[in-house]
């Protein structure tokens, strides 16, 4: 075969450069300030800039598939897409025995607990009667009272109808990621402090990773991207408020009582 000539390389630059296109599948759903796919199909927040940050620095292209959350591993494990975010080794452990998957290192940090009405703030588990549960959640650390029938789960089709329930008393909490309910409460509903997360509640910490069956290589290279660009990593966290009081005793309370909790440990501390 005779080399490509210099004048044919011209016609085809594009093909000489193309970038590799890998499909992320991602959670059809309303989950911001993580992430979100609006009614044109377009996956945008935290996620979707981090990840297109990675793929910028790592010369390749992304595309994303929107998928029901119970429909995602199964993609991944069939081969239909390349990567799953957000994934967990702590998820679905049953459906992915005898499957290799390659893991990213923690790409954000998250609680999902109970948020409650303000003055059920601090009543304890044996005032929960009524727990709402968005259909799918598996709601951690209730489900030995739920099996003992101790406390009822009340399902709801998507996080506005559950945070409804709670609002009107048709349950005594809901159960969710905090991070997210509270900005649905104060950037959606516009009702800033109408629930609150219950931190004496059972509660879960745990963290979101990139995941691949078929890419190893790309897992290594996105955790590169983590250590090596933790600036923009910590700039985009702090941008969407993903992680936003994470590691505060106060996780979920509004400001005013935060200010105010602060200078009374402060005048009591004065006082000793």
């Amino acid at each position: 075969m005779k080399p490509l000539t210099a004048s044919v390389l011209l016609m085809f630059p594009a093909a000489l450069h193309a970038e590799p296109t890998y499909v992320v599948g991602v959670e059809q759903a309303h989950f911001m300030p993580h992430y979100s796919v609006e009614q044109t199909g377009e996956y945008r927040g935290f996620a979707r800039d981090l990840l297109d940050a990675f793929a910028a620095q790592a010369g390749i292209r992304l595309a994303y598939r929107p998928l029901p959350a119970a429909e995602l591993l199964p993609a991944l494990l069939a081969g239909s897409v390349d990567f799953k975010y957000p994934d967990s080794p702590a998820w679905s452990a049953a459906d992915k025995a005898g499957h290799r998957l390659h893991y990213s290192q923690a790409a954000v940090a998250y609680v999902d607990g109970v948020m409650v009405a303000p003055r059920r703030q601090g009543l304890g588990i044996g005032q929960l009667k009524r727990l709402a549960v968005v259909d799918g959640w598996t709601p951690r650390g209730y489900e030995a009272p739920i099996g003992a029938g101790q406390i009822l789960p009340i399902g709801s089709r998507d996080l506005p109808r559950m945070i409804r329930q709670a609002m009107l008393r048709e349950t005594d909490g809901a159960y969710y990621n905090i991070v997210v309910a509270m900005h649905y409460l104060d950037h959606v509903r516009t009702q800033p402090g109408a629930l609150v997360f219950d931190a004496g509640l059972p509660h879960s910490r745990g963290t979101y990773h990139l995941s691949s069956v078929r890419h190893p290589e790309l897992i290594q290279r996105f955790d590169r991207f983590l250590d090596e660009q933790r600036d923009t990593l910590v700039a985009l966290k702090a941008e969407y408020g993903v992680e936003a009081g994470l590691d505060s005793p106060y996780i979920g309370m509004e400001q005013w009582k935060v200010d105010f909790l602060e200078r009374q440990k402060a005048r009591q501390a004065a006082g000793r």
